[in-house]
């Protein structure tokens, strides 16, 4: 039996239909009969339900009291949402709720054709969902009227306003009627979204349940220590080791993506990506595969995975830290959705255990601190699967007695065994072997006795047998060991250990490789041998010329001036003594007297208008302008085309 009152009709039959048979609690808030048209600030997760909840609330004040909607016209309500993919998955949700009510859903979406959108604007519907950029865009161009909208939502507003919406969402805002209702729904309230809500709302009902306080407690978080060298191997093991149906593996960065895009592929894993370099064609396609079962990974950014929903998503994979608790807490509901059960999985390295601890401490988290699964554990939950698959206690079918038959006759129960065996674990990738790390083991952190951390450095050993590389940057361009070190160990997935010395050169850097490591290290650049930033790696034939080379100016340069140092110069003598110049023993400027200063006794002279010259006060010698020689011009006497022509205005550029 289901519990649906206070709903209207068309909304209960369409849960009914969906197979609902509770509302999760801030679904349930929402609805309530009480809340009326009164505006709302909602605290909802990720995975609560939220999308059900915003259209449940929405139906009494765009139905008013009607069973149907009636002809679309202008839309009566805008559903705002921070990228392509939400807006299209709130669409779906959104159709199936209000497809007894014969609402038309429009949507507005960056990346689509803007073409298309206007027409189906220009043929009416109830409710538009889209993306700020894309509304602002319509409502510019008038293709969208908000004249008749009665509410407004906005769904992941916090994350709207860090992708640096602002500005679109209150222009959209606005635009709208101000008897208007607004609808806020965020994970988290920071300042940003209290002062957006206090701005746009009108006495605004806080709503934030007792569940939704509690942090996703469907999510099982683990903190895995690792070695340095070990994360990708680590990413690897915990993928087969929990074996999800959906899997989605985040990074921080683009660049991160396309590596282990490649990495996993090669290692049989079925894989997508989802970055934002990606067409939205390609970003839909890649989500598609993952919900038919035909890719099982994905790998993505923040922004890129932000809002998706993957029905069967069983684990989250941080193979790069968040940067900051908010991340971490929209990253990790991707799994874990109405009342599903989910694994969060953080890749933490040995110098990143403390960054770890604090963000797990500022989301108000507790993770179950481990190490990555090892061979060992992966190929024994391996056989745990494969003796609980259904297939081996199925009845036996007619069709399969003759195989059967004839399978028993020619080999024995052990090549059998075997057999399913090895079918089973066909097309798994093999597992890694991890080095193996303490729980206890930390960066050290010493302190001398003023209080000054101490660097303490272990004399390094023998280096053994080296490899030169040359890597394409050099003093003219800034090269410093503090960034050439670690992203050499990034892309060539070593360590600093196995990195000898460094030679700077003008041009290029020298660096000593380990024998051992150099193998791995320019497999892992790829055929091209490129870093980051365009940086180019070259292998060299035995140890290079060490010796330091001068700068050489290049043509074209200016030589520096240059300043021989006082000391060296013949005439220089210490400060305060000096060689007095004529004259230095005269009286000051300020003793002598004025030159307007008459002295006793003189005759006044004559004003100038008492004098034999007339008049006027005669002119200065050479005052006045000097002959003109070219033409004037008639009425205003100003030379023509001189320094007196008036500058022409330049045409506006386009």
């Amino acid at each position: 039996m289901t519990n649906f009152d206070g709903l209207a009709p068309a909304m209960a039959k369409a849960l009914e239909k969906r197979g609902y048979t509770t509302l999760t609690p801030v679904q349930i808030a929402v609805s309530d009969p009480a809340l009326g048209d009164t505006d709302a600030l909602v605290s909802a997760q990720t995975g609560s339900g939220k999308t059900v909840a915003f259209g449940l609330a929405l139906a009494p004040t765009l139905l008013q009291g009607e069973e149907r909607f009636g002809r679309a016209a202008s839309p009566l309500a805008l559903v705002i949402a921070p990228t392509r993919e939400l807006a299209m998955q709130v669409k779906r949700e959104l159709e199936w709720l209000y497809e007894l009510t014969g609402a038309v859903i429009g949507s507005c979406v960056g990346g689509m054709d803007v073409r298309s959108e206007r027409r189906a604007l220009e043929r009416g519907a109830h409710i538009i969902v889209g993306t700020p950029g894309r509304l602002r865009d319509h409502i510019t161009r008038g293709n969208l009227d908000l004249g008749a909208i009665r509410a407004v939502v906005l769904d992941e507003a916090d994350e709207m306003l860090d992708l640096g919406f602002r500005e679109d969402l209150e222009f959209i805002l606005e635009a709208a009627p101000e008897d208007r209702r607004t609808l806020m729904f965020s994970a988290t309230v920071p300042k940003e979204i209290a002062g957006l809500a206090k701005n746009y709302q009108r006495d605004a009902k806080r709503i934030s349940t007792a569940a939704e306080r509690e942090q996703h407690v469907d999510i099982d978080y683990r903190a895995l220590l690792a070695a340095p060298a070990d994360r990708e191997n680590a990413i690897i093991n915990v993928l087969r080791y929990y074996d999800a149906q959906n899997a989605i593996v985040f990074c921080s960065t683009r660049a991160a993506v396309n590596h282990l895009t490649a990495r996993f592929n090669n290692r049989g894993f079925s894989v997508v990506a989802l970055s934002g370099e990606l067409s939205q064609n390609e970003r839909t396609h890649a989500l598609q595969a993952m919900r038919d079962g035909r890719a099982r990974v994905c790998i993505a950014t923040d922004v890129a995975a932000r809002g998706i929903d993957l029905p069967n998503l069983e684990l989250v994979v941080h193979a790069d830290l968040p940067t900051n608790p908010d991340t971490l807490l929209h990253r990790s509901g991707r799994t874990g959705r109405a009342g599903r059960k989910g694994v969060s999985a953080l890749i933490v390295t040995l110098n990143a255990r403390r960054k770890a601890e604090r963000l797990l401490q500022m989301a108000n988290l507790k993770a179950n601190w481990d190490t990555p699964p090892s061979a060992e554990d992966i190929l024994r939950r391996d056989d745990e699967r494969l003796l609980a698959d259904p297939t081996l206690t199925d009845k036996i079918t007619e069709e399969e007695q003759d195989t059967i038959n004839a399978l028993v006759a020619q080999f024995d129960a052990k090549q059998l065994a075997a057999a399913v065996a090895r079918f089973f674990k066909a097309g798994r990738s093999a597992p890694e072997d991890l080095i193996e790390v303490s729980l206890e083991q930390r960066k050290p952190r010493e302190r001398s006795n003023d209080g000054i951390p101490a660097e303490t450095k272990r004399p390094r050993d023998g280096f053994g047998a080296s490899v030169w590389v040359s890597v394409s940057v050099g003093r003219k361009q800034r090269a410093e060991p503090r960034w050439l070190i670690p992203m050499l160990c990034r892309n060539g997935n070593i360590t600093k250990n196995e990195i000898g010395a460094i030679k700077m050169q003008p041009d290029e850097t020298y660096v000593e490789l380990s024998a051992d490591a150099a193998d791995g290290f320019l497999g892992h650049l790829g055929p091209a041998s490129m870093l980051e930033r365009g940086i180019r790696v070259t292998v060299l034939e035995g140890q290079p010329d060490l010796t330091p080379q001068p700068y050489t100016r290049t043509p074209g340069d200016k030589p520096a001036q240059r300043y021989d140092r006082p000391e060296r110069r013949a005439d220089w003598k210490p400060k305060g003594e000096f060689d007095k110049k004529p004259g230095f023993d005269k009286k000051p400027r300020f003793d002598k007297k004025r030159e307007g200063d008459k002295p006793e006794g003189a005759a006044a002279k004559p004003h100038w208008k008492d004098r034999n010259e007339g008049d006027k006060k005669p002119g200065k010698p050479f005052a006045g302008a000097k002959p003109f020689k070219g033409k004037r011009d008639e009425k205003s006497g100003k030379p023509e085309g001189g320094p007196f022509k008036p500058k022409t205005k330049k045409p506006d550029r386009f």
